[in-house]
């Protein structure tokens, strides 16, 4: 499985490049921490493990689309990348440590719970 660091997430965050922050998380955790851009698309996995790809959000729907799959630690996200992955899509990778380890080694003002 495909991982980036929260650091080289930040890096694709500071440019232009298209891409889709998937993030799986819960919708009470993103009260306590988020990441506002644009690029960030909301499937949270209880939805996933319910409607399967159907409850992809569209950027996220395309086989080709760079994803960065996000949830608080960085477990969540990594059965998301490789279930994805085994799905057909090709340019998916998990981010290791979640956003705990953005909040930690990156930017404290997203947010901890």
């Amino acid at each position: 499985m495909r991982e980036i660091s929260v650091l080289e997430l930040a890096e694709k965050l500071h440019s232009s490049d298209p891409f889709v922050l998937l993030d799986v998380r819960e919708a009470w955790e993103l009260d306590h921490a988020h990441l506002p851009d644009r690029r960030v698309a909301r499937g949270p996995m209880t939805e996933l493990s319910v409607r399967g790809l159907a409850a992809l959000p569209e950027p996220a729907q395309h086989r080709d689309a760079e994803i960065f799959v996000l949830c608080h630690h960085g477990v969540r996200s990594a059965e998301v990348t490789g279930w994805l992955s085994s799905q057909g899509w090709t340019r998916v990778s998990n981010v290791a440590g979640g956003i705990d380890a953005y909040a930690d080694l990156v930017d404290p003002a997203v947010g901890k719970y």
